[in-house]
This record gives C-alpha cells, sequence and structure tokens, in this order.
C-alpha cells in the first residue's frame, strides 16, 4: 500500500511539468462562431459578366508625342503631353478627356510669355512602378475648378509609344501612392467620412482598374446622432437565415 502514494506522484509529474512550460498553448477564452457569406434571395437568377477579351483593353495611346527611349518615361514633358491629348480630343467636356473650357484654355496658355508656371493646371509629375514591370509609370494631375482633378497614369510601350492606362476625374481631397496602387480619397456625401478608392493595374486588361473601395471615419471626427456611421449589408449579431420582409418571419412560399 505504500507504493500507491508514489505512483500518484509519479502520475502527477508530466501535468505539474506542463503548467511551468511557458512554450504550451494557453486557452483565450471563448471566440465567435465562424460564419461565412450568406447568399441572399438564392432564388433569383443573377446578372452575367461577359469574359474579359484575351488580348484585353487596346492601348490609349497618345499621339502627336516623339517615342521615348528604353522605355524611360521621364523623357516626357508632361504639359506637351497633356496638350497633345488636348488637341487629340477637341472639345471633349465628358469622358476621360472631358476638360472645362477654362481648364484647356488655362493649360494652352502654359508656358507662354508672361504666364506664371504656378498658375498652369498641369501639376508636378509623379513616377512609379504602377505595372511590375520594373519601369515607372508617369503620373499627372490636371486641376480643375471646384477642387475637381484629372488623375492620368501613362507607360511606354517596347516602341516607346505612351499609352494611357489611367484616366478620371473627381472632386478629390488627396491622391497619394501606397506600392503600386494610385490611392484617390474623395469625399463621401456623409460628414466626417471620406471615401478612399485604390487604383490598381490589372494584367489581363493590362490596364488600371479601381479594386478596391471603402468608406472611413476620419480621425478626431465627431459623431452625429442625425448621421450614423455607414452599416455593412446584412444583419447584426449572431449570423442567422436571412428572410424576406414583409413575411412576417416566414420564408417565401414555405408554411408557416
Amino acid at each position: 500500500m505504500r507504493a500507491l502514494p508514489a505512483l500518484l506522484c509519479l502520475t502527477a509529474l508530466p501535468l505539474l511539468a506542463g503548467c511551468g512550460d511557458t512554450g504550451g498553448l494557453v486557452g483565450a477564452g471563448p471566440t465567435p462562431t465562424a460564419s461565412g457569406p450568406v447568399h441572399l434571395w438564392p432564388e433569383r437568377k443573377g446578372a452575367s459578366v461577359p469574359p474579359a477579351e484575351p488580348g484585353g483593353a487596346p492601348p490609349e495611346y497618345v499621339p502627336g508625342l516623339a517615342p521615348v527611349h528604353d522605355q524611360n518615361v521621364h523623357e516626357v514633358d508632361p504639359l506637351a503631353l497633356v496638350q497633345a491629348e488636348l488637341r487629340a480630343h477637341p472639345g471633349a467636356d465628358v469622358g476621360p478627356d472631358g476638360m472645362p473650357a477654362e481648364t484647356v484654355a488655362a493649360v494652352e496658355a502654359c508656358g507662354k510669355e508672361g504666364r506664371p508656371p504656378k498658375d498652369c493646371p498641369v501639376l508636378a509629375p509623379y513616377y512609379r512602378d504602377l505595372t511590375g514591370n520594373g519601369r515607372d509609370e508617369l503620373i499627372v494631375g490636371i486641376e480643375m475648378p471646384d477642387r475637381m482633378m484629372s488623375v492620368r497614369a501613362y507607360t511606354a510601350d517596347a516602341d516607346g509609344r505612351l499609352n494611357r492606362i489611367m484616366a478620371t476625374t473627381q472632386t478629390l481631397v488627396a491622391v497619394e501612392l501606397a506600392g503600386r496602387d494610385v490611392i484617390l480619397r474623395m469625399p463621401s456625401g456623409n460628414p466626417g467620412y471620406e471615401l478612399i478608392t485604390a487604383w490598381s493595374w490589372d494584367e489581363k486588361q493590362r490596364t488600371m482598374l479601381p479594386t478596391r473601395e471603402q468608406i472611413v471615419r476620419l480621425p478626431g471626427a465627431a459623431q452625429s446622432p442625425s448621421a450614423p456611421a455607414p452599416q455593412p449589408p446584412g444583419p447584426s449579431g449572431p449570423a442567422q437565415s436571412p428572410k424576406p420582409s414583409g413575411t412576417s418571419g416566414t420564408s417565401a412560399g414555405s408554411a408557416p
């Protein structure tokens, strides 16, 4: 009978050693149950998405410019580039080439004698490898009335021709570069919030596309009782089977 306490002590040794092992797993407490997205109205026939063209989007070459050497977009004069696009699309006031008449006149006057450089709406260029080919692309900004701005990006092909891969005109708070993305920050329409859109190179389409969009609250912005924070779609709280409204908790077509 004396051997029994000794046996119990030996049995307890591994447990005691485990308690003192700082490298072991430690419980983090209860965690919420993971749930995947819930497909709303699964019986509805959704719109079809046409497949992408194998060749991608056709290039938007800028006419009237001399080819660059070794795909070096640093050789391009941004003002001459924008003026060449104006000549190629005269009178365009909507779309990627759209520009108000006063901005057109200001761009055409840039560089002329007696015109202060600070009054030119074509801003200083930026350079970044946006396509991942190891060479810089050219990013141009054109100021327009009412804080609107045209943001355009260009790459050079193997023949030295300039291909426009991005063109958008927005009311902008700021423009940023993050990695290979062009980030546009815009007023969201909700006080205290901004709409952020990231434009990224799409290898399939061979152009820049708006790939991510989010609404973010500005730091220090006061929460207005009449303007609640934007909420993601879907019910709040634990995941549950969705039910169409107006059915008193019963799915359409099912028995109560």
